[in-house]
């Protein structure tokens, strides 16, 4: 009998610069928010669910999106995670991440979520499980960005 190998480790580093089209639904999503402060989104039409972020295509049934629709700036916040650990490129802790699905949306989008005192986590996420109701909130400087807004509870 042979005998067990250890796992092989390899170690790396990846460290890059790179630059790629997004594409044109994603071009046009982050040139809505830098130069209309707008958040839109694309429409199935054939299940006639609203995707935002816009894409293309619906990543469901792989329908081609055509329609454009705007959002509202305010939504629900769907699901949250509280970042308590330092993460390089990312504000210092702790801060909330989590997806909000717009007024006339159907699905959901990733952002930062402010609004909420973090100093105690245990309430906060108390505050936040109630999947309170949250409006975009645009920087005056714009660079067509997901980071150009963030969402801010409104209701607790």
């Amino acid at each position: 009998m042979d005998e067990p190998h250890s796992p092989l480790i390899i170690p790396g580093t990846w460290n890059f610069e790179y630059r790629y089209f997004a594409g044109d639904a994603a071009t046009r999503f982050f040139a809505e928010i830098r130069d209309n402060r707008r958040i839109m989104g694309t429409r199935n039409p054939v299940s006639g669910q609203v995707m935002v972020p816009a894409r293309g295509f619906s990543d469901a049934d792989y329908v081609a999106a055509t329609e454009w629709v705007e959002t509202g700036p305010e939504g629900v916040l769907e699901v949250f995670s509280i970042i308590g650990t330092k993460f390089p490129g990312l504000p210092d802790p702790p801060f909330t991440l989590g997806y909000v699905t717009l007024d006339g949306a159907d699905t959901a989008v990733l952002n930062y979520i402010t609004g909420v005192d973090l100093t105690d986590i245990d309430a906060a996420a108390e505050i936040l499980l109630k999947r309170p109701r949250v409006r975009a909130i645009f920087k005056e400087q714009r660079e067509g960005r997901i980071t150009d807004f963030h969402f801010e509870v409104i209701e607790t």
